[in-house]
């Protein structure tokens, strides 16, 4: 009987091979075990593979942006922001990575830090669409209008079948109580993109403020077909309602809008203003006399405060 000898030479030569895996290769299998998490909506388990592949290169600029890109998937603002710093700090012309920082500033309030992103943006890269759209947002945040509104229109030439860029034109617009060439702007938007849910919110909003409250409301509610992870679209919708005086059900849509964000002062305005019109003077003025002191301009918000005081 023979035993056969292993091919010892053959053994060497393998483990040699392996050892000699270049970081390269093993930095970038981590990435694309990253980005294939990212794929698969595991945003935790692609960042340990994004971490390995930066430890071993903390050059890596791809690894830093993406780590920071499944930070923003988790919510995790400021944790993303150092990331896309990193990446900026290794090659500073990374547009992707400013971009996103400047919109991450921007969800984390951090308004002017954002305004310094977008300008560097449009010095960077004069000729891409979201160095503007990027100055327009920040210049709407901080109420300069006039700015944004030249911001989004420059972003638009450079992108004219972008329908979000009509819309943010046209929230602009809005704010100035500038409602028909807001609704101008979102019938070009819907002719390039009908499926924009943003556009039919707006358009409620619009619709609302014209007291067309049956309108205003099949208009969000074809928002919430398109999109129905927005909680103020369903706040919205429970805010119509109350108009409509479809009370209890008004509510509801505002509960449910509370249970997505349970922050949002809108949504809070609104339980106010459903506890006004049901006569509930106590829990009516709970909600109402405390958005009077932190937002007294609020719409709606002072008059429904005298309503609930005269009960």
């Amino acid at each position: 009987m023979k035993i056969q000898i292993p091919n010892l030479l053959l053994i060497a030569t393998l483990i040699f091979w392996m050892g000699c895996d270049s970081i390269d290769d093993k930095k970038g299998r981590f990435l694309l075990k990253g980005n294939k998490k990212m794929e698969e909506n595991d945003p935790k388990t692609a960042l340990e593979f994004y971490g390995e592949a930066i430890a071993l290169d903390s050059n890596f600029v791809d690894a830093y942006y993406n780590k920071g890109m499944a930070h923003i998937r988790l919510n995790q603002l400021e944790a993303a922001i150092q990331d896309f710093s990193a990446a900026l700090q290794k090659k500073s012309d990374y547009t992707d990575a400013l971009f996103q920082r400047g919109l991450a500033y921007l969800d984390l309030g951090a308004s002017y830090n954002a305004k310094e992103d977008g300008e560097r943006m449009v010095n960077q890269n004069p000729k891409d669409w979201r160095s503007y759209f990027l100055k327009g947002l920040t210049e709407e945040k901080l109420k300069n209008y006039e700015e944004a509104l030249q911001s989004f229109q420059k972003a638009v030439e450079l992108d004219p079948e972008n329908s979000d860029l009509l819309v943010n034109q046209a929230t602009i617009h809005f704010y100035q109580e500038e409602y028909e060439s807001a609704m101008s702007l979102l019938v070009k938007a819907e002719e390039i993109n009908p499926l924009e849910a943003n556009l039919h919110n707006l358009r409620s909003m619009i619709l609302f403020e014209k007291k067309n409250y049956e309108g205003a409301l099949k208009a969000v509610e074809k928002a919430i077909t398109l999109d129905n992870r927005q909680a103020y679209f369903y706040n919205n919708q429970g805010l119509y309602l109350l108009y409509l005086n479809q009370l209890e059900e008004g509510l509801t849509f505002i509960n449910q809008s509370l249970a997505m964000d349970n922050k949002n002062p809108f949504a809070l305005r609104n339980k106010g203003i459903y506890y006004s019109l049901t006569g509930k003077k106590v829990e009516a003025l709970s909600f109402l006399e405390e958005l009077a002191t932190g937002y007294p301009e609020m719409d709606l918000v002072q008059e429904y405060l005298i309503k609930a005081k005269a009960l």
